[in-house]
């Protein structure tokens, strides 16, 4: 019986592991992770209103690994051995035919006071950070932005601070607050967001000059103090500052073999495969994949990733070539609270709508619909 191991237990980690199922009845799955829950990040965006609260986003996974059978290792990986063959945990070995690294990305701390300012994927506690600091703050200025790494274009997350920005902005005006505290986007590029796509991006700047938020864009960013942002173009005052650095890949690849990408992230092939490594393979924000430089770190494309490297990995194990390849895909709604952009681009086309309460609604029935399977 073959015995296949997954590095990580969120988005891309868990689709694997349902196609695994889905696609072999006796194959046996083994998840290592810290604790056995989901974390739905993308609505961290809501907490700070608190239209949702911290149990509506960490899903207890028990009941979800003993119905698909799915052996669980509390743990954190610190290495592999034998070419894979063997991960190395601080509590032991886990020995695998087939390996699957999906243990997620991490965030660039390189800027001098980076610890003046709050990180709003990293999860639970940073969301209610901006949550007290928000509800705290009498008057001022809110500075929210974000930045790539400079060596892996892809290795980037911007699209929740849009979120947070827009969704501030409507939370302050319901509070009435809006008129003394202050919105300011920043981001070292002239045309931030173009990932998205050009029109997206003219979208994107239009709302904010709707909403009055104040733009500082086309500097590079010196550092952070306890209230100000420092760029090469000037400062200008922050009460508090909500900021997503660039990505690259976990500590624990530097304890490997493995190849990696001038940004630091495992380098993957199309079909999902770590190079030169039989029966490895990587998804979500641990890889480096070819295809377009706007190819999205987000939760949709790691669900693709997932259920190919599952599909693939098992044609490998079976003696067969792996041939499956993902589909690039950006597909992603920017809230607002009341309302949501639909913004979706892909290597032909790409597609973005002016905000509309429909999306808002759209995007709350996804987050329902996608954790029933977990629950």
């Amino acid at each position: 019986m073959k015995q296949i191991t997954i590095i990580g237990i969120g988005f891309a980690a868990l689709s694997a592991a349902r196609k695994l199922r889905q696609l072999d009845a006796g194959v046996e799955i083994t998840i290592i992770a810290p604790r056995p829950e989901l974390i739905f990040l993308p609505s961290l965006i809501w907490i700070p209103s608190g239209k949702r609260k911290a149990e509506d986003l960490r899903i207890p996974l028990d009941r979800f690994l003993r119905e698909q059978h799915i052996r669980f290792v509390a743990g954190e990986a610190t290495g592999l051995e034998n070419g894979g063959r063997t991960v190395l945990t601080a509590t032991g070995k886990v020995e695998n035919d087939g390996l699957i690294i999906a243990s997620g990305g991490r965030f660039i701390k390189k800027l001098p006071g980076i610890e003046h300012a709050i990180l709003p994927c990293e999860g639970i506690a940073a969301a209610e950070n901006i949550r007290d600091r928000v509800a705290a703050l009498k008057q001022g200025n809110i500075a929210l932005g974000f930045a790539g790494n400079p060596n892996e274009p892809s290795a980037m997350r911007g699209g929740p601070i849009f979120e947070f920005l827009f969704g501030l902005d409507t939370q302050l005006r319901r509070e009435g607050r809006r008129g003394e505290i202050g919105l300011t986007f920043f981001n070292p590029m002239p045309n931030p967001g173009n990932r998205l796509g050009e029109r997206a991006v003219q979208r994107l700047m239009a709302e904010m000059d709707k909403r009055d938020i104040k733009k500082q864009l086309g500097h590079k960013l010196v550092g952070f103090e306890a209230d100000k942002v420092k760029t090469e173009g000037g400062e200008f005052a922050a009460d508090l500052i909500i900021f997503m650095p660039g990505l690259t890949g976990n500590a624990w690849f530097d304890n490997t073999s493995l190849p990696r990408s001038p940004g630091g992230l495992l380098k993957a092939d199309a079909q999902c495969r770590v190079e030169g490594n039989a029966c490895v393979y990587v998804i979500g924000d641990s890889g480096s994949f070819p295809g377009p430089d706007w190819m999205p770190k987000q939760a949709h494309m790691a669900d693709l990733q997932g259920e190919t490297a599952a599909e693939n990995l098992l044609a490998e194990l079976n003696g067969r070539i792996p041939e499956k390849t993902f589909k690039v895909e950006l597909l992603c709604i920017v809230d607002s609270l009341d309302s949501g952009m639909l913004m979706r681009r892909t290597p032909d086309s790409e597609m973005s709508l002016p905000p509309l309460g429909l999306m808002h609604s759209a995007k709350a029935f996804f987050e329902s619909w996608y954790l029933r399977k977990y629950r």
